[in-house]
Formats: C-alpha cells, sequence, structure tokens
C-alpha cells in the first residue's frame, strides 16, 4: 500500500473577462481563497479589465480558447470562415459539433483562429498562458484536439483539462439532457487522451465540475466528488501507473493534483457583456451567483483544511 498522497486543489472560474460582473466575482472569489486560479476568454467583452484586475491581484490566469461563442479574434476570419454561422457568430456550443461531424469546419481555420487568441492573451498579459483549455470544451473534439495539442506544443503550453470525472456515472441529481451533453464530453475526451499523451501535454490527476456546475454544486458534492475521486485514484496508483502522471510516476508518495472547473460571478444583465453577440441565457443565470455564494462558504474552506487539501495554480506545479 502506498503512503497517502497531499492534494493539491486547482480551483478554476472559467470564463473570466465574460462582463464586468463576471470579473468581480471571480475577483472576490480569489481574494477569499475560493478560486486559486482562472481561465481568460480573450474575445470576451470586458477582457481588458479582467486582464488589469489579474495584474492588480496577482491572479494567475490561463487561456479559456473560444470556438463556439462569439466572433473570433483574428481578423481575416472575421468575415468569412467556415468557423462562423450566417449570423457571422461561431456556431455555438451544439452547433460547433454537427458543424464538425458534418465536415464543415476548415482546421487550417481552426489553427489560424487558436494562433490569433494565444498571441492576443499575450499582447493583453504580457506573457503566454500557464494553462490552455477549451471553452464549452471544444478542445477535446475529434481533429480539432489535434490542431489543439500542436498549438501547445509549439507554443511551449505544458498544461490544460481533459473533463473525464470519475464519479459522474453516480451523479443521479443532473438532468437527463445535461449529463447526455456531458457524457458526450467525457467520450470525447476519452479519446482525445492519447493525442495528448503523444504530444506529452500534462493536465491534472482527476478532474471535476460537471457533476457539481450550477444548481448542483454544494459543499457536500464538491467533497464528496474529491473524495471520491482521490480514493478511486489511491487504489489504482496502487495497481498500475496513473492515466496522466502530472508531477512524475513511480510508487512514492507524492501530490496528487485535482482541477475544479466552477463558474462563478454576478449574473450577467444585457446588454452587456457577452463575446460579441451579448450575454448567453448561462451567465445571465442565477446559478453563477449560487456558484459564488457556495465557493465563498467558510464550511467548504474548512473541509478543505480538514483534509490537509492545498489550493494552487497551474502556475505553480513543477514542469
Amino acid at each position: 500500500m502506498m503512503p497517502r498522497a497531499t492534494v493539491k486543489l486547482i480551483i478554476t472560474g472559467d470564463d473570466f473577462g465574460y462582463c464586468p460582473r463576471r470579473n468581480q466575482g471571480i475577483v472576490e472569489c480569489f481574494l477569499t481563497g475560493a478560486v486559486s486560479n482562472v481561465s481568460l476568454l480573450v474575445n470576451g467583452a470586458a477582457v481588458v479589465d479582467a486582464v488589469q484586475l489579474a495584474r492588480r491581484h496577482h491572479i494567475p490566469i490561463g487561456l479559456h480558447a473560444n470556438l463556439s461563442e462569439g466572433s473570433p479574434v483574428c481578423p481575416a476570419l472575421k468575415e468569412s470562415s467556415s468557423l462562423l454561422n450566417a449570423e457571422g457568430f461561431f456556431h455555438g456550443k451544439m452547433g460547433i459539433r454537427r458543424a464538425l461531424a458534418e465536415g464543415r469546419l476548415n482546421m487550417a481555420e481552426v489553427k489560424q483562429e487558436l494562433t490569433a487568441q494565444v498571441e492576443l492573451f499575450r499582447e493583453l498579459t504580457g506573457h503566454l498562458p500557464y494553462h490552455m483549455d477549451g471553452h464549452q470544451h471544444v478542445h477535446v473534439l475529434p481533429e480539432i484536439r489535434h490542431v489543439f495539442a500542436q498549438l501547445l506544443v509549439d507554443y511551449g503550453i505544458m498544461y490544460t483539462r481533459v473533463p473525464i470525472e470519475p464519479d459522474l456515472p453516480r451523479c443521479s441529481w443532473i438532468d437527463p439532457p445535461l449529463m447526455a451533453f456531458y457524457r458526450s464530453v467525457e467520450k470525447d475526451s476519452l479519446e482525445t487522451v492519447d493525442v495528448f499523451q503523444k504530444y506529452h501535454i500534462r493536465w491534472p490527476d482527476i478532474y471535476i465540475g460537471l457533476s457539481t456546475m450550477g444548481k448542483n454544486m454544494s459543499v457536500s458534492n464538491i467533497i464528496g466528488a474529491i473524495d471520491n475521486a482521490t480514493a478511486a485514484y489511491q487504489a489504482k496508483k496502487d495497481s498500475v501507473a496513473p492515466l496522466s502522471p502530472l508531477l512524475g510516476s513511480g510508487r512514492e508518495a507524492r501530490s496528487v493534483t485535482v482541477e475544479l472547473m466552477t463558474h462563478p460571478g454576478y449574473p450577467s444583465l444585457p446588454p452587456v457583456g457577452g463575446c460579441g453577440e451579448g450575454p448567453d441565457d448561462f451567465s445571465q443565470s442565477w446559478e453563477r451567483l449560487h456558484e459564488l455564494e457556495t465557493l465563498k462558504k467558510p464550511e467548504l474552506q474548512s473541509c478543505y483544511k480538514a483534509r490537509n487539501i492545498e489550493l494552487c495554480s497551474f502556475k505553480e506545479l513543477k514542469v
């Protein structure tokens, strides 16, 4: 039996830059120790405000690559592109999946837009992203995953997210339509693992966030997900090598890395916000505030301390 590993928890606040109210909520969470890491939307309406806040409060930020909502940042793709619908915006969360399945997406344009987003991130922040993931999980989609992986290698971005949640099958509280989407994300992610391994890209040992999103977020759900996932990981580690060892391998005691994906913030108020076409229902929902309030609960912070869970960011991980 291996010695019990230390848990390093990365709590990522997604969609930084979406609107001023989302920015405000994420910063509040960071300053109270409720999130430890953020993902920036460079085509978000409030991206400049977000970058200024990150600089002021020393918030570690990565890139939330966006191919599904709003407008591209690459000037050459703004007028005509396979990435755009008839209205001139990205195809949407499900629309991009349909367009991809129908063979309508040009991967050269995917690379062009992702490259433009990395470059804009660097221009805005003065540095490359400490990690890079995909808005609405577009980075694990077929074909796109290969372009995404090569881009990370080209820029030397070491870390990403692979949204495979160990406890998902047992989460009976998730609405069936949402669960169907989550299972499709899981399938795409499982098929992405070999690609990311081939490119020597790294990601946390454990991912959590689908089962705890929005109205489903609670202290008990978060802690239960962490406890169950780390116990299962420890048992697997006793018998086989981990799927993606972030900090090394072998049978010595080491840190287990966990990423908790979150979407806290104050709900967007139209017409302010969005990524070029105004804020969507997700960002206007009361569930954004519910996540903010849950993550800030002292009870949750106490649970972390009781389990010796250390909060950290991708920036702090060892290569």
